[in-house]
């Protein structure tokens, strides 16, 4: 018998097109770029001396060196005139060496020093311990914190009561407080938020100030003695101790920390009833 051959559909698929993965590309990190510009460097703190020169070489007294992460190693600075880099092992030929002097406190660079520029604002080691670079948009950041920091105090001080005026005026002061008058103390105290609100605010929430001024003020009106070394407080009444100030530290700082223990708490009590 003849054997029938079974015929075979074969389907045809027509190619499916490869779809390539793309690999996300990571946005190139830039450096900042170097703007031209004139720029400005003045003294930090309240020095604006006539005249003030800071190094402008490397030696051994007054190291002039920056740490180059990239290379691993420390890298001379100098300042010439005549070369464009401020780095020594870019410099070619003499130098010709000259000072950096800031007068009255400030130190004007023209955009076409741009060797004495690069070297005061990107490697100077005394950038930001003795001098810095005026910034408009960074100063003008600070004058708000400064200015919402004077409002914070000055609230503070209008709405605090004398007593606690007078206990931080007394660390300004001093016992030329207890001779002022409320209205004086008012005034001083606004004064001083307004002229140092940090040191303000600070004082303001330690404790420890207001427990100061009681034992001074104790002491002023006789209802504890202080003895001639410093060393003893007692009552003015029966000359019964209360503590021993441990030594070198203030009596007063030592009493405010005594009114903070279980005794002490006593006592405490028993001055500020005696107080009113």
């Amino acid at each position: 018998m003849a054997k029938e051959a079974k015929a075979v559909e074969k389907t045809e698929v027509a190619p499916q097109p490869t779809v390539e993965k793309k690999q996300a590309v990571k946005p190139k990190q830039t450096e900042p770029e170097w703007e031209i510009k004139d720029r400005t460097y003045y003294l930090i703190g309240k020095r604006s001396p006539l005249t003030h020169i800071i190094p402008s070489k490397h030696s051994r007294r007054y190291p002039l060196l920056w740490f180059d992460e990239k290379a691993g190693k420390q890298r001379e600075l100098r300042y010439a005139t005549n070369q464009s880099s401020p780095l020594v092992d870019e410099q070619k030929g003499e130098s010709t060496m000259a000072h950096i002097i800031f007068k009255e406190g400030t130190l004007f660079v023209p955009k076409q020093k741009q060797n004495l520029q690069k070297l005061l604002s990107l490697y100077h080691p005394m950038k930001g311990r003795i001098y810095s670079e005026f910034d408009k948009v960074s100063d003008a950041k600070n004058e708000i914190v400064e200015i919402e920091m004077q409002i914070e105090a000055l609230n503070a001080a209008r709405e605090m009561n004398v007593d606690q005026g007078e206990a931080i005026l007394r660390v300004e002061l001093g016992s030329k407080v207890t001779e002022m008058s409320s209205k004086e103390i008012k005034r001083d105290l606004l004064i001083f938020a307004k002229n140092n609100p940090n040191l303000f605010i600070e004082l303001a929430t330690d404790e420890n100030v207001q427990l100061r001024n009681i034992a001074i003020v104790a002491t002023e009106t006789n209802i504890i003695k202080l003895s001639g070394d410093n060393r003893t407080f007692t009552w003015a009444s029966n000359n019964r101790k209360l503590m021993t100030v441990p030594f070198d530290e203030n009596p007063y700082s030592a009493m405010a920390a005594f009114f903070k223990t279980d005794e002490g708490i006593e006592v405490l009590r028993s001055i500020e009833k005696k107080l009113q």
